[in-house]
């Protein structure tokens, strides 16, 4: 019977029957722990998915059995990542396997498949994987792809499929990150462009993440029921994204904040047009309904919503380019410059006051002159010139 190799992986064929129906078979060599060679295989699988995931399992199995110590030194990052994922995915949230998924698939496979995994150095990994991303990609998003490698090679040397981890201490730059928020007078020409330019929905949207700050998959997620008109606040107890909806991943991202006339005049009103949206497609506006919904189809909204309008509203406006967490970021940057405590911002945020002091930190920096000049200055309010006096 004639094998023919797969694209897939080079241990994967297929057949024809005798009933000239094509199925899928897989054969796997490998070394025992004396040195011996061996080879396991199995037929008839009815498509090249099944034929390949039992491929991965057998891999999986056998390393685990002591066979690595021979068999380590030939492995492929590519099949690492997908042993890896096949052995762990179910342990993740489905947001998580997705993420992971697009990750090998778009970015660690394509750049770093073919090098076998032992023979991966630092300076190959740098050269060939971070910095072609940084190419394409901010720092932050270049740095969670970097991650996933990372969490990857620390499940190889957990296997003993290589002796340690040489890429934990890879660092990448996020200096040009900074610059992700704008300046109250920069929000300010952004959010008039985005009046301008926007549909009722994006621009609601984009006025309440830059008014408290929200993830916006929280803002996402906000039922007309979180909203208090009379107490002025809103709940965010849920988010929602391209994966459905899920509870939120810490217990600090659970809060309820105060938000200003602003925002609540601005939510009044697009709740009127929502009722009326509504109703054009026969549906009753509900406390049980998601705030922010299509302007075509009074669905839910999707996630991708006002992702492309940014940067040119940006531009628009005259102001730097940013990403639409860069509204949170701008809004965290306000209340940092006008002195508001930590904790008291980290609240609003869903954050821990250690992890607005990690993310902000070059913000609370460019306070510290001031803070000393303003010490002396109250100084001087009650006494003079202190020249000479200490």
């Amino acid at each position: 019977m004639k094998l023919y190799k797969s694209k897939k992986d080079k241990e994967l064929y297929y057949y024809f029957n005798a009933k000239k129906e094509k199925r899928w078979c897989y054969r796997h060599r490998y070394y025992d722990a004396l040195g011996n060679r061996r080879e396991k295989g199995k037929m008839g699988f009815k498509n090249e998915n099944d034929a390949y995931r039992a491929l991965l399992e057998v891999k999986a199995s056998i390393l685990d059995r002591g066979a690595k110590q021979v068999e380590k030194s030939n492995l492929t990052v590519s099949e690492w990542m997908d042993i890896w994922f096949e052995s762990y995915k179910n342990d993740w949230e489905i947001s998580t396997q997705k993420y992971r998924k697009n990750a090998i698939r778009y970015h660690i496979k394509p750049l770093l498949g073919k090098y076998k995994l032992s023979n991966l150095d630092k300076t190959l990994y740098k050269r060939v994987f971070i910095n072609e991303l940084l190419k394409d990609y901010k720092p932050r998003t270049v740095q969670l792809f970097h991650g996933v490698f990372k969490t990857a090679v620390n499940a190889a040397v957990d296997d003993e499929i290589i002796p340690r981890n040489r890429f934990n201490r890879i660092t990448i730059s996020l200096k040009k990150d900074d610059e992700n928020f704008l300046t109250p007078n920069e929000l300010y020409r952004f959010l008039t462009a985005a009046k301008e330019k926007l549909d009722i929905t994006e621009y609601s949207l984009a006025l309440l993440l830059a008014f408290t700050g929200l993830r916006k998959g929280e803002a996402f997620g906000l039922k007309w029921g979180n909203i208090d008109f009379g107490e002025k606040t809103l709940t965010v107890e849920r988010t929602r994204d391209e994966n459905g909806v899920r509870s939120p991943k810490t217990k600090n991202s659970y809060r309820t904040i105060p938000v200003d006339d602003i925002i609540i005049e601005k939510l009044k009103t697009y709740r009127a047009w929502c009722k009326q949206a509504m109703l054009k497609v026969g549906k009753h506006l509900t406390d049980d309904d998601f705030v922010f919904i299509s302007t075509k189809t009074a669905e839910p909204a999707s996630y991708r919503t006002l992702s492309d309008k940014i940067k040119p509203i940006c531009a628009k406006a005259g102001c730097k380019p940013i990403t639409v967490h860069g509204l949170r970021h701008t809004h965290a940057t306000v209340l940092i410059s006008q002195r508001i405590p930590v904790k008291v911002i980290a609240d609003r945020l869903g954050n821990t006051p250690q992890m607005i002091l990690k993310i902000y930190g070059h913000s609370f920096k460019d306070l510290e002159q001031e803070t000393v000049e303003a010490f002396s200055q109250a100084l001087k309010a009650v006494g003079g010139s202190f020249g000479g006096a200490f």
